[in-house]
């Protein structure tokens, strides 16, 4: 019996250190604060160096600590990407704004030459429109005169400055010739006086350019 006692505290002993490992291994609790009292009483022996007190082992972080701690490296992780991703919009928005400056540039640019281009159309369009003017005023001077007694339209034409007299010989011609008669200017000409008539026929020769 006293045998049998003997292994079956053994057995206990054994399978309660065993415990107190596999607990210490999973930070469950400190064998230190349960092994060192115990080996101290049982030795009977002054302590080598430091005892080592009950409730002090080792210092296992707790899992509660290591999930903060993966939560916070996260968050930082986290907040790095988002300050990365502001610079880059940051950068982008700063681009969109050049090329916004840019293109306002260029449309008041082509604005300006777009007004510039109104206004030469516009000045052509003014001097087509005074020559288009001219040219029926001339047309029906020279249709008058042609209709008049030669005598009186002479004294017209005489009163006349040289460029206007050109433009309506010039004029008359034409209309004769579409019409496939003979000019009545030769005639006109003649009834001029010759230093008049000659100034004129000398200028004719150049065919002036208000007209042609």
């Amino acid at each position: 019996m006293i045998g049998r006692v003997i292994v079956l505290i053994f057995l206990i002993l054994i399978l309660v250190g065993g415990g107190i490992l596999w607990f210490d291994y999973l930070n469950v609790i400190d064998a230190k604060n349960f092994t060192g009292p115990v080996f101290n009483v049982l030795r009977g022996l002054p302590l080598i160096g430091r005892v080592i007190p009950a409730g002090e082992g080792r210092t296992q972080p707790l899992a509660g600590e290591d999930f903060l701690s993966l939560d916070a490296e996260r968050f930082a992780v986290r907040m790095e990407a988002m300050d990365l991703r502001n610079m880059e919009l940051d950068r982008q928005e700063q681009d969109m704004q050049n090329r916004r400056g840019q293109i306002e540039q260029m449309a008041q640019e082509l604005e300006e030459r777009q007004k510039a281009l109104d206004e030469r159309e516009n000045s052509f369009n003014a001097l087509l429109s005074d020559a288009e003017l001219k040219d029926r005023t001339v047309e029906r001077n020279a249709i008058n005169l042609t209709n008049m007694p030669p005598e009186r339209a002479v004294g017209i034409l005489t009163a006349m400055d040289d460029q206007d007299v050109i433009d309506v010989f010039w004029k008359t011609d034409e209309l004769a010739e579409a019409a496939g008669t003979s000019s009545i200017v030769p005639f006109w000409m003649s009834l001029m006086e010759p230093q008049r008539a000659a100034e004129l026929s000398r200028k004719m020769v150049s065919r002036p350019s208000s007209l042609n």
